[in-house]
């Protein structure tokens, strides 16, 4: 069953796809800023520049979907992760805008409500298998409300006698909870690119498929997983990185045109 749900799947997007696009498309080309774009296909643009001065050239309709840097010293290129409080606090307060959703430790994410003067109106825990004292990130939603019906997980027990005769009434499975357990991009995880500090794509297309919206804006978009999740679910999508070497990595990975699915998640 979960392979017929696969391949339903995969159609189903692929049409998705391309009617969101063509509606789409007026509402980025309207109001792009005034630089080059470092990548632009089928509805994801990648801006090589600094966040804080494209990010307030961009529609404000677009919802922010982001994974910042988290100011502990993490070894990027081109960027210090070890700003002072007061300059990642403005960092944060000035690219972080409502509405959005964004991903950080627990503690740094009360923070960030503080800034935007905004309590989330839901959060996730993404908890992982790490060796360190940290085995869980909080995933918030500010200013914009997420709809964990859009997206249903497989039924674990697809034996039971009463999975089994929700299946076949067409059921394809449980909403998704508020607890996700991904685990993270290792080194030898297959999704790996060469930057430093990458986000699971299943954990941004749970995101992207329960969050509601025309545009993602990615003001920190790395390795560009936030934008292959959007393109997965047909959401037009810009990315920000300040980074050249992380823009040309996102854009090689965007320039596959096979889309990527969580083999856990299936639309209904």
């Amino acid at each position: 069953m979960i392979v017929a749900y696969s391949v339903s799947l995969t159609i189903t997007v692929i049409l998705i796809v391309s009617r969101h696009y063509h509606l789409c498309a007026a509402l980025v080309n309207a109001k792009l800023p005034h630089m080059k774009p470092y990548y632009q296909h089928a509805g994801i643009t990648i801006y090589h520049g600094d966040c804080r001065e494209v990010l307030p050239s961009l529609p404000a309709s677009g919802v922010v979907v982001t994974d910042p840097p988290y100011n502990i010293g993490y070894h990027y290129d081109g960027y210090k992760d070890n700003l002072s409080e007061d300059e990642y606090r403005e960092l944060i307060s000035s690219t972080v805008r409502l509405p959005s959703v964004v991903l950080h430790y627990p503690e740094d994410s009360v923070g960030i409500s503080f800034a935007l003067n905004e309590l989330p109106e839901k959060c996730v825990a993404w908890t992982y298998n790490a060796n360190t004292p940290r085995q869980w990130r909080m995933i918030s939603w500010f200013g914009i409300t997420p709809d964990f019906s859009r997206m249903k997980q497989p039924y674990l027990n697809q034996n039971d006698r009463r999975i089994r005769a929700l299946m076949d009434g067409g059921s394809l499975g449980r909403d998704l909870y508020d607890w996700w357990h991904e685990e993270q991009v290792k080194n030898v995880s297959e999704e790996k690119t060469e930057h430093p500090c990458q986000i699971p794509l299943s954990v941004m297309l749970k995101i992207c498929g329960v969050t509601h919206c025309g545009l993602v804006i990615d003001p920190f978009a790395g390795s560009g997983t936030t934008l292959a999740a959007a393109r997965a679910h047909g959401i037009t999508a810009i990315g920000i990185e300040i980074e050249e070497k992380y823009c040309e990595i996102a854009a090689k990975r965007l320039s596959q045109e096979v889309l990527d699915f969580s083999p856990n998640i299936v639309h209904p």
